[in-house]
């Protein structure tokens, strides 16, 4: 089995271990048990973070996504990890009639969720002249449709059923700052994170909370290849950044367990920065590009495309056939 990333990249002592050490610590095993949580985008990346994460703390997993056999490989690495609980969904959230339909199997199968994690995502860097119309469709539909179907889908039936609920939604610190070379991204965590809001409004008198989290630069294979496809730059990053470091894992998956947390009940409609205070001290991601020149992009849009090509391979879902065509890039984030 292969593991994660993060934990095969891991090393002893020092910082780092003190703030894993510290993390372990933070939370009641069992703060989870008896709850489901459903993460789109769960088999890999921060989605799979988060549900090592829950998994530690007793929850239910359910993980969507395209590739079937990404998301088998990561749950049946938290259920030998963890002892979780953990199902697995081929879908493509771009389509909605397929999200109603997963939502109502969890539904029906299992028990209601009481938990929705956000986290599936689409991203590349591009000179904004140069997008396609497919190439904007390939972002916005991941992050700003397929966000709400998902919303949705779950909200209604937490609403018919009286059953109380959260969601966490991932975005980015461009929500505030806007950021070139990501225009289709940003437009559209912007409007998940004005979701955010008015859900936290409408739907909280329901027994439901919305909060979101707005990461810094955490790596991650895929999002890195189509973000940083030249180089990584992770000294330069660790430098600029007031407490010194990038993110490591366990940032986003302890915060995302303190905001799931039911005895949080009062933690509603907030996007909460997580950051190390970066974008305060710095504004916005990918102003190095500024500099490029057309045969840095056409190397750009080489290394994207070889990423791209090895996840279709991988795909057990293809797109929804709509009216429009919304083929590639392919999504960084979900599976």
């Amino acid at each position: 089995m292969t593991m994660p990333c993060w934990i095969a990249k891991a090393g002893p002592g020092g910082r780092d271990a003190a703030l894993k050490q510290a993390g372990d610590t933070m939370f009641k095993n069992d703060l989870f048990a008896g709850q489901r949580v459903l993460i789109t985008g769960g088999g890999t990346g921060l989605g799979l973070i988060m549900a090592e994460r829950l998994a530690g703390l007793g929850a239910e997993l359910h993980l969507c996504g395209r590739r079937l056999a990404v998301l088998d490989e990561a749950a049946e690495m938290l259920r030998h990890q963890h002892g979780a609980k953990v199902v697995t969904h081929a879908v493509d959230i771009r389509d909605a009639g397929a999200v109603d339909a997963m939502i109502e199997t969890i539904w029906t199968r299992h028990g209601p969720l009481d938990c929705l994690v956000n986290n599936a995502a689409g991203n590349f860097i591009s000179r904004t002249e140069d997008l396609s119309p497919n190439g904007f469709h390939a972002i916005s539909d991941i992050v700003f449709r397929g966000t709400f179907y998902t919303t949705q889908a779950v909200g209604k039936r937490w609403i018919r059923d009286g059953h109380p609920g959260s969601v966490l939604s991932i975005v980015v610190t461009w929500v505030w700052t806007g950021s070139p070379f990501v225009v289709p991204s940003a437009m559209s965590k912007a409007g998940v994170d004005a979701m955010t809001k008015s859900l936290a409004v409408e739907w909280g008198r329901h027994g439901i909370r919305c909060n979101a989290i707005a990461p810094g630069v955490i790596p991650t294979e895929g999002a890195g290849s189509r973000l940083r496809p030249q180089d990584a730059q992770q000294d330069a990053m660790s430098g600029q950044n007031p407490t010194g470091r990038i993110g490591q894992p366990q940032d986003i998956g302890n915060l995302a367990a303190f905001l799931l947390a039911r005895d949080n009940a009062w933690i509603n409609g907030q996007t909460i920065a997580l950051d190390g205070g970066d974008y305060l001290a710095n504004g916005a991601y990918f102003k190095q590009y500024l500099d490029w020149g057309d045969a840095e992009w056409q190397a750009a849009r080489e290394r994207i495309a070889a990423t791209n090509a090895a996840d279709r391979a991988g795909r057990t879902v293809n797109a929804p056939t709509p009216t429009r065509s919304t083929t590639k890039p392919s999504q960084a984030g979900d599976n």
